[in-house]
């Protein structure tokens, strides 16, 4: 089953890669979407299976910490040559990976102003380009299922995990409806290559 996912995944990927590697902004942001749609739904996947399996979150983490980093690197060999995709935060948990640059910084400042004007649309997707690469951002809101890990009440033995796998840890004291962070697209023009 699970191959069977992945198969339908580079599928769809080689299917964007060879219609929208060109200098239309529409058809980059569509390409980007599915790049996005491929990290966050395998993440995702796997994140809902642990926190199933085991209540407590502790399962979660652990997958957090093993295998998050293992997933998107896997997804990004689907990729074409142009392009890439990763996940990035404000507040970060894991200090050696996900760093936020200028840009990103911008981009997820901007959400979080709406979400405190209440202007939001967390459909929005946001696109920059920046010389021969357009980024695609799509926000990731904090969900109650979040709290748990990221939230202002983390307990236990779950917090002596976290504490111990992330010492340097930001990612907490997030509110349901907070701007978690985002998964961005990378895709250089195709003259770039």
């Amino acid at each position: 089953m699970k191959s069977l996912f992945f198969t339908s995944l580079v599928t769809s990927t080689l299917l964007f890669a060879s219609q929208s590697n060109t200098s239309d902004p529409l058809k980059i942001k569509e390409e980007g979407i599915g790049y996005i749609k491929m990290l966050g739904s395998a993440l995702k996947k796997e994140l809902q299976t642990q926190m199933k399996a085991d209540k407590t979150a502790l399962k979660a983490v652990k997958f957090c910490t093993d295998k998050a980093s293992l997933i998107t690197q896997e997804v990004n060999k689907k990729l074409p040559k142009y392009a890439k995709v990763r996940r990035t935060a404000l507040k970060l948990r894991n200090h050696t990976q996900n760093y936020a640059d200028a840009i990103d910084t911008k981009v997820m400042q901007e959400y979080v102003d709406a979400i405190k004007v209440n202007s939001f649309n967390p459909h929005q997707i946001k696109v920059v380009k920046e010389g021969n690469t357009t980024r695609v951002y799509k926000p990731l809101l904090t969900l109650p299922v979040c709290l748990k890990c990221h939230g202002t009440d983390i307990k236990g033995e779950l917090k002596e995990h976290i504490n111990k796998a992330y010492p340097e840890d930001k990612a907490v004291d997030f509110k349901v409806g907070s701007l978690r962070g985002a998964i961005v697209a990378e895709i250089q023009k195709e003259s770039s290559l």
